[in-house]
């Protein structure tokens, strides 16, 4: 039985913690004034459609929903784009946030929606409502050129007592806390690039489609990218997958979203067709063999 680990949820209490901290930081001031609804208030389908726009919480990291040139882009912002265009909502709006923000802010009202590829996870889960899973996960490392601790997977960071760098929120994060590393936690992934071009860090971990993006992007950086792999904690494989999320009062409208969602993920061409530019093939593509119950309950297999 492949399980994710209890010991996150003692992670998720710390991040928590700091999050009340940090999230006047991030974009505008307010509430619902920034797009979102009052904390608390159920949104309704009709109310976004009345309204024409529904605001999403993003992170910036490619090529899940980023800024270029000023424009919202990225493969869950396609997504977001096609689903509530059939759903009556002509516009996606997007406001940022530090990825370990981005629960809170949603909760808070800052925005309707997350659209960030967020993993899902049993401790998120407690705190909001995922839609049905959007995107298959694997993990990969950003090494220095020549990669010379020869790192490979998690458990080699371990091994070589190397300096990783992690996005603050993120789930490698959570698997360096369950493998007794201390990573250098980043606000985004230029900064965990960055970290690792300076000599900061030995390795920046984060999902393979973002990395890869990232130093296809930036062929110039001395780095390169390792083969992805399954991240494996306590002799247990770490399967996941992302998804869009909504507050728990939203059910009508994540309900609506599935809906429109499984038609593009049930049909190969379809999922390719909206998020193919982005570097995603249909190996993200969810199949159906894992469902949103069993990531929120860790029960995996």
């Amino acid at each position: 039985m492949m399980t994710t680990t209890t010991r996150r949820r003692a992670a998720a209490a710390v991040t928590a913690g700091a999050l009340a901290v940090g999230l006047a930081a991030c974009g505008s001031s307010g509430g619902a004034a920034d797009g979102g609804t009052a904390a608390g208030a159920a949104l309704t389908l009709d109310q976004l459609r009345d309204k024409g726009t529904v605001t999403v919480g993003f992170a910036g990291e490619a090529p899940y929903s980023f800024e270029d040139g000023g424009e919202l882009t990225g493969a869950t912002v396609a997504l977001h784009e096609k689903i509530w265009s059939e759903l009556g909502v002509e516009n996606v709006k997007g406001v940022q946030a530090e990825f370990g923000q981005l629960i809170q802010g949603l909760n808070a009202g800052r925005f309707d929606v997350i659209a960030a590829g967020m993993s899902i996870l049993p401790e998120r889960c407690e705190q909001a409502s995922f839609s049905d899973p959007e995107f298959m996960y694997t993990t990969a490392l950003m090494v220095p050129e020549g990669n010379p601790l020869g790192l490979s997977d998690m458990q080699s960071i371990v091994d070589a007592e190397a300096q990783m760098a992690a996005m603050s929120g993120a789930i490698e994060a959570t698997y360096a806390t369950d493998l007794g590393i201390s990573p250098m936690e980043v606000g985004g992934p230029q900064d965990g690039m960055d970290a690792v071009v300076n000599g900061r860090a030995d390795v920046f971990a984060l999902t393979g489609i973002s990395l890869n993006w990232m130093k296809e992007n930036n062929v110039a950086a001395p780095v390169e990218v390792t083969e992805s792999f399954v991240a494996e904690i306590d002799g247990e494989e770490q399967v996941g997958a992302g998804g869009t999320v909504f507050r728990d009062a939203d059910t009508e409208l994540r309900d609506a979203y599935n809906e429109e969602l499984a038609k593009i993920v049930g049909d190969e061409q379809s999922y390719l067709d909206v998020v193919g530019d982005f570097g995603f093939t249909a190996a993200e593509r969810p199949t159906g063999d894992l469902t949103t119950e069993q990531l929120c309950s860790g029960q995996l297999g």
